[in-house]
């Protein structure tokens, strides 16, 4: 059949950014396993790595560390899209020839990330990387065209699915804000016409710091050249780059009972609320969905008042990460610490009202749930499909 670079464009020429007002940037941290997280918008200064126009049926494969997956398959309709040159942008050449969707599935497949992970481990830059050159040469599976049509159209339907449950979820997650923001920022509470106000708020609710109504922890990282705190672990371990505004149903890496005797990790209760104190997800916030660790760079709450109060927690915090932001800081980054969190003062508003808000959030969180464990399985059947439709052991 030939090579990738025979069919597809690797980063076409005079393909930089030239928009000047505004972008829709795709950062390399944007998109995991063909999922987008978020596409930021940017009037003016944008950051160096903002040079790759994106057009529709274009393929973003990161070219850092392949094993983190962060590939996707644009088909929005954004105006002004960019990517990060931190990608590698494949563009059709001829889509009577090939099918981008299928080679986009291909990428995919463990042999091709394995293949790419190898190269990059023994290169010699400053992370494991891979060149557009190394993309190119793959040799590309011997399918006609129809028959990578109807691959395609295998693997389409799982991702249409779950396309659909993220789209329920985005829903869902706006309907819980809504409701925060009509009991807690406009004052329509159940209750409200009886209740008195005074500079601007209802005189029994009191604005405090942070650490006398909750307790703070962080978590520890074991040490790699220990095999036996990570060789079948069995205890998820969550990272910074894993908080992302929603609930963590599985983590990428799992430690053991000895990694956790053997670093600052310590188990958390199930249901806790959890914030990226520094990286990428600073100020990002997550519900752990089982009892879990995290390393050093997460900030876990628990309530001293020990009411029922996560969800009024999770969406306070989120109101106000434009000014945690603010106040992080750091030498190359921003940073936050559990000491500065702790000083934060957080509206405290009645217990039985706090109790209310999350019995009504409960049932929009646990029907997120049920659409995230739908989507893993669902994932999974695809994940499965895919070796055996691209190694032709299973007829389409």
């Amino acid at each position: 059949m030939g090579k990738i670079k025979d069919y597809f464009e690797l980063n076409p020429s005079k393909n930089t950014n030239s928009y000047t007002d505004y972008i829709n940037y795709i950062d390399t941290s944007s998109v995991t396993k063909g999922i987008l997280h978020d596409i930021t918008h940017l009037d003016g200064n944008f950051p160096s790595r903002a040079n790759r126009r994106v057009k529709y049926d274009d393929i973003l494969y990161s070219s850092v560390r392949p094993n983190l997956r962060h590939y996707y398959h644009y088909k929005l309709n954004y105006e002004n899209v960019v990517a990060s040159t931190g990608y590698i942008l494949l563009r059709n050449k001829n889509k009577e020839l090939y099918s981008s969707e299928f080679l986009y599935y291909f990428l995919g497949t463990d042999s091709v990330v394995t293949y790419l992970s190898n190269i990059a481990e023994l290169s010699q830059s400053t992370f494991p990387s891979f060149s557009a050159k190394d993309l190119g040469k793959i040799e590309l599976p011997a399918f006609d065209f129809i028959y990578q049509e109807k691959i395609a159209d295998i693997l389409t339907t799982y991702d249409k699915l779950i396309e659909n449950n993220n789209k329920r979820i985005k829903l869902l997650e706006q309907m819980a804000e809504n409701l925060y923001k009509e009991w807690f920022v406009r004052f329509r509470f159940p209750g409200y016409e009886d209740t008195e106000f005074e500079d601007g708020m209802p005189r029994d609710w009191v604005r405090e710091k942070i650490g006398l109504h909750y307790n703070t922890c962080s978590g520890g990282t074991p040490s790699r050249t220990h095999e036996e705190y990570y060789t079948e672990g069995t205890i998820p371990w969550v990272k910074t780059g894993e908080i992302k505004d929603g609930i963590i149903i599985h983590t990428d890496e799992c430690i053991t009972e000895a990694g956790i005797k053997g670093s600052s990790a310590k188990l958390l209760p199930q249901g806790a609320v959890v914030m990226a104190m520094y990286g990428v997800n600073i100020g990002m916030l997550a519900y752990l969905d089982s009892e879990m660790t995290c390393n050093q760079a997460c900030c876990v709450f628990n309530d001293k008042n020990e009411i029922n109060s996560r969800h009024y927690l999770f969406h306070y915090l989120y109101s106000i990460r434009d000014y945690l932001l603010l106040i992080g800081f750091g030498a190359a980054q921003q940073n936050l610490s559990q000491d500065l969190i702790k000083k934060v003062k957080i509206v405290i508003p009645p217990a039985e009202l706090i109790k209310e808000f999350d019995k009504q959030k409960e049932p929009l969180y646990q029907t997120i749930r049920a659409l995230m464990m739908q989507n893993d399985k669902l994932i999974k059947q695809r994940d499965a499909l895919l070796p055996r439709l691209m190694s032709g052991k299973l007829e389409v």
